[in-house]
C-alpha cells in the first residue's frame, strides 16, 4: 500500500539531518508491526523470501530507532517495488470497500533481483536543472545495489510532454533531476516512474547516494524556468513548507 505520509519531522530541535526509509522498508513495518503478519505470510504478499523480508525488517527498525534517538527528518520514498495495479492479481487478495463495492487494494511488491535503471537530467556530468529543457540523459542500470551499466543518451529535442514517454520507452524506473513542472511530475506519475527533483551536483555521485539511501531531494520541487534565468536554485528543500511537515509530496 503506498504511505499516506512521506515525511517525520522531530518537533523540538532537530539535528538537520534525514533518513530515508523506502517504500518495500515502510510496507514491511506496516505488514509485520501495524497488521501483525508473520515473515512468512509478509514473504508471500510481497513476492519475496522470508530471508529478504527479515533483512529489509531490521533495517527498517534501525533507521526508525535512529530517526527517534537522533532527531532525524524520517522520509519514505524510493527503494526497489512495484503496485499492485490489477496486473498481478494473485498477489492482491484483500479488498477495501469503495462506491459499495470492493477494488484490490494497493500492495508493494519489491521489484525482482533489485534491478533498476535510474535516468538523470545530465549535462558535462553534473545534474542538468531543468527537466523540459534536458538534451541528455544519463542511464544507469543498478544491480543487487551496484552500478552493472551506464550510457548517456539524447532526447534529440523532445520537449516537457514527450520527455515521459522517452523515458518509459527507455525501461527507465526512476529519474533524478533539478528542476521540474507540475505537468511532467504527473506524466512521470501516470508512467510510474518514481521522481526524485531538487537534486544538484554530480550525476554520478546522486546514484551513488541514491544506492546508499542517503539521496537528498525535494519531494515538494517545482520549476519556473520559463522565459527566466537558469542561475537560480528550483528545488531547495526547507523544513516545515509542507502540511505533512518537512518533505510533503504533492504527487
Amino acid at each position: 500500500m503506498e504511505p499516506a505520509y512521506e515525511s517525520f519531522t522531530p518537533q523540538g530541535i532537530s539535528c538537520g539531518e534525514q533518513i530515508i526509509l523506502t517504500v518495500d522498508e515502510y510496507e514491511v513495518i506496516r505488514l509485520v508491526d501495524l497488521e501483525k503478519l508473520t515473515h512468512e505470510q509478509c514473504a508471500k504478499q510481497m513476492d519475496i523470501s522470508r530471508t529478504t523480508v527479515t533483512e529489509i525488517y531490521e533495517a527498517a527498525r534501525g533507521k526508525i530507532a535512529d530517526s527517534i534517538v537522533h532527531g532525524k527528518t524520517l522520509l519514505i520514498a524510493g527503494g526497489n517495488y512495484r503496485l499492485c495495479d490489477g496486473a498481478a492479481l494473485r498477489y492482491c487478495q484483500k479488498t477495501c470497500k469503495k462506491a459499495g463495492g470492493t477494488v484490490p487494494r494497493q500492495i508493494v511488491q519489491r521489484k525482482g533481483a533489485d534491478n533498476m535503471r535510474i535516468a538523470v537530467t545530465y549535462e558535462n556530468g553534473s545534474i542538468f536543472q531543468h527537466f523540459g529543457h534536458t538534451e541528455q540523459f544519463k542511464l544507469y542500470d543498478v544491480e543487487d545495489g551496484k552500478i552493472v551499466g551506464e550510457k548517456i543518451v539524447d532526447t534529440n529535442g523532445q520537449g516537457h510532454g514527450a520527455l515521459s514517454g522517452f523515458l518509459t520507452e527507455a525501461g527507465v524506473d526512476a529519474l533524478i533531476c533539478g528542476g521540474i513542472g507540475g505537468g511532467a511530475q504527473m506524466a512521470l506519475a501516470e508512467a510510474g516512474i518514481q521522481l526524485f527533483g531538487g537534486v544538484s551536483g554530480s550525476a554520478d555521485d546522486a546514484i551513488k547516494a541514491y544506492i546508499a539511501g542517503n539521496l537528498e531531494f525535494n519531494p515538494d520541487v517545482h520549476c519556473n524556468h520559463h522565459g527566466h534565468d537558469h542561475g537560480h536554485s528550483c528545488g531547495s528543500h526547507h523544513c516545515g513548507e509542507h502540511k505533512h511537515g518537512c518533505a510533503g509530496h504533492e504527487g
